[in-house]
């Protein structure tokens, strides 16, 4: 590349957390054999001079996000490297995601082709996606009872979560509807969480 930077994210809480203080709380303690790496990891990436970029109250991906678009503005293509499969809704005409499907060396690249191709939408829809089926991983609520399929169908049907709750009185099959309308506050609650900030405060 001509360029490369690095994201880490700190140990504080983010705004996240302070919205819903339930944010990754089910997540399993990391083990000590993979903690005690972290500062070598530093140490390595600092040694190589790479730049590393990091804001308290944000996460990594926002930073990611924030860099890729900055990037984007000036003309470069981006590639990001993660494992974080939220870092698809910054997929665009010139920033792909390249993660891991196993191990460390079965790799696969995103683009927006892809992204359609596994869950039938816009990387831009990820957030609305999550906002109902929820993210296990980040513990985001999401609306109870519905699930990948059903958030694919109807965010391919009304393009956002603003326009489904437009909609709400002609939602179907009926089950849905009424979950939407029990879950409201949730969802919208989720998207937010699920939504990487494009937007932090870097120098």
């Amino acid at each position: 590349p001509d360029y490369i930077a690095v994201a880490f994210d700190l140990h504080e809480p983010t705004f996240r957390h302070k919205e819903y203080d339930q944010y990754k709380a089910t997540r399993q303690v990391q083990p000590p054999s993979l903690t005690d790496q972290f500062p070598y990891v530093r140490e390595v990436v600092e040694t190589l001079q790479i730049p590393i970029f990091e804001k308290p109250g944000f996460e990594a991906d926002d930073v990611v996000g924030t860099l890729s678009k900055k990037a984007e503005a000036e003309g470069i293509d981006v590639e990001i490297v993660t494992g974080d499969l939220d870092a698809l809704q910054l997929v665009s005409p010139h920033v792909r995601i390249m993660t891991t499907r196993k191990g460390i060396t079965d790799t696969v690249i995103y683009d927006d082709k892809q992204v359609a191709a596994r869950y039938g939408i816009t990387p831009a829809q990820i957030p609305d996606f999550k906002a109902l089926k929820g993210d296990t991983s980040d513990n985001i609520p999401g609306v109870k009872g519905i699930g990948e399929k059903t958030a694919s169908e109807l965010i391919q049907k009304y393009g956002t979560l603003e326009n489904i709750y437009q909609k709400l009185d002609e939602i179907k099959p009926a089950r849905a509807q009424e979950a939407l309308r029990k879950n409201q506050k949730e969802a919208f609650l989720s998207k937010r969480l699920a939504t990487i900030i494009l937007n932090v405060p870097l120098a």
